[in-house]
């Protein structure tokens, strides 16, 4: 037997072979050098609901991005100054107060871009001086950055209105101040249109695009996976196979849903696959089928049960498990090519108005993660249970959900994350590694010892 104090070594020495190293997606290699993104614009033109869609967007996409929203700074450093005097231009103290926080927040930003991995900082702030302008110019030189203004200018009294009511209302800008003072102070100022200026680079295209595509009408997005299929109940992944009668009894519920929540005008996309058009077909209204949609590719495992891939594939299933999100199938796809898939889906429906999509479960976990801004860690372990709608409807900094299940009964699907936990006291009693050998037999734990899984050890 070996000693208690070897075993430990042994186990560190195995947590670090194990350490999964850090991997990016072929977005983050878009910016060849980092980008500071700087809006300008008057207060309640949809500045801060702008920066938050983008960075949720570019984060989605695998370009690691920041905001850094001046308010907050502000707020911090001024926690007792709440009379909206402070913004007044003709109050000198409030003005040095303002630039030092902006200098503060700046240092933050490169911190972020040089220390910290971030390649895309969104600086949100009115930023309508030229001085201002001219000290970011200066920052951003200084520091090899590149720098993209965005601005947003709006001319519409009615926009304007909606946006004061719904954010500026509740700033903690004004608690003081009744809500009929808040609307004319604010409505002084009201601009003209919207500009985005000096496109430089591919990553900045796509920024201008996404930009395009967003609006701030009011409108819901409903998702779903398919009916219960036959190879649900089997334990398949993957295939084309039909829906079985529980699959169907929801498909007749989600009719009714639709009915009773009077959802008119609503668009209905599918996949491709048989289990997703079957549901659809039951709603009564047209619906468009999306290639792009489909079930992710699970390549040689197609049409398996987990337990076949287990004792088929051994250490493909520890990879997986290991890194879900960026592992790909022999011959399918990773959760990572899932999502670049779908990003022509989130152009469409950040544009649309009420749409249901009925698609697969790594599907709506890649739609889910974007509208919550889920990190690319936790997105591939999102519960989308079957027979359960969830209601996105985006607000002015984030994204209302609602869950409403159909009282279907149907399979769970869902496999949690991988833990391994060894019994620490069992191994300090018998102070001996071969114990482990037990288990040797067990092609998860051998895969585990041949370094293809990273295993938590209490």
């Amino acid at each position: 037997c070996c000693s208690f104090e070897l075993y430990i070594h042994q186990k560190k020495n195995f947590e670090k072979n194990l350490s999964v190293s850090t991997k990016k997606s072929w977005a983050s290699f878009m910016t060849n050098s980092p980008t500071v993104i700087v809006m300008i614009g008057l207060p309640a033109r949809g500045k801060t609901y702008m920066s938050k869609k983008l960075t949720r967007y570019l984060n989605w996409i695998g370009v690691p991005t920041k905001v850094f929203n001046l308010g907050v700074y502000r707020r911090e450093a001024v926690r007792a100054y709440k009379s909206y005097d402070f913004f007044r231009h003709d109050n000198k103290e409030a003005m040095k107060i303002r630039r030092q926080c902006a200098l503060v927040a700046l240092q933050d930003v490169k911190i972020y871009l040089n220390e910290e991995g971030g390649q895309i900082a969104v600086f949100d702030a009115t930023n309508t001086t030229r001085e201002r302008r001219d000290l970011i110019i200066k920052f951003v030189q200084e520091n090899a950055y590149k720098v993209f203004f965005v601005e947003s200018v709006c001319d519409d009294p009615d926009v304007i209105a909606a946006n004061i009511l719904e954010v500026k209302v509740s700033s903690p800008d004004y608690p003081e101040t009744h809500k009929r003072h808040r609307l004319k102070y604010l409505l002084m100022n009201v601009g003209r249109r919207f500009l985005v200026n000096h496109v430089q680079d591919y990553i900045q295209s796509k920024i201008v695009y996404y930009l395009m595509n967003i609006h701030v009408h009011s409108h819901s997005i409903y998702l779903c996976r398919h009916g219960e299929s036959e190879h649900n109940i089997q334990g398949r992944i993957g295939g084309d196979s039909e829906l079985s009668p529980r699959g169907r009894q929801f498909a007749s519920a989600l009719h009714e849903f639709i009915e009773e929540h009077k959802l008119s005008n609503l668009k209905v996309w599918t996949s491709q696959l048989r289990r997703t058009i079957q549901t659809a077909e039951e709603l009564g209204v047209p619906y468009e089928q999306w290639k792009i949609l489909n079930e992710i590719d699970a390549g040689v495992c197609e049409e398996m049960t987990y337990e076949m891939i287990l004792n088929t594939f051994p250490e493909e299933f520890a990879l997986r498990d290991q890194d879900k999100y960026h592992y790909r199938y022999p011959g399918g796809e990773s959760y990572q090519d899932l999502v670049q898939r779908l990003e022509p889906v989130i152009m469409e429906l950040e544009r649309q108005g009420n749409v249901l999509v009925v698609c697969h479960q790594a599907v709506m976990r890649c739609l889910l993660a974007y509208f919550l801004d889920k990190s690319a860690d936790d997105l591939p372990y999102l519960k989308c249970p079957l027979h359960t709608v969830m209601k996105l409807t985006p607000v002015a900094y984030g994204c209302k959900v609602e869950m409403f299940y159909l009282n279907v009964e149907a399979v769970n699907t869902h496999r949690d994350r991988f833990v391994m936990i060894w019994n620490f006291n069992f191994l300090t009693a018998c102070r001996c590694l071969c114990c482990l050998l037990v288990f040797s037999e067990n092609p998860l734990i051998k895969a585990a010892f041949l370094g293809s899984i990273q295993l938590k050890l209490y």
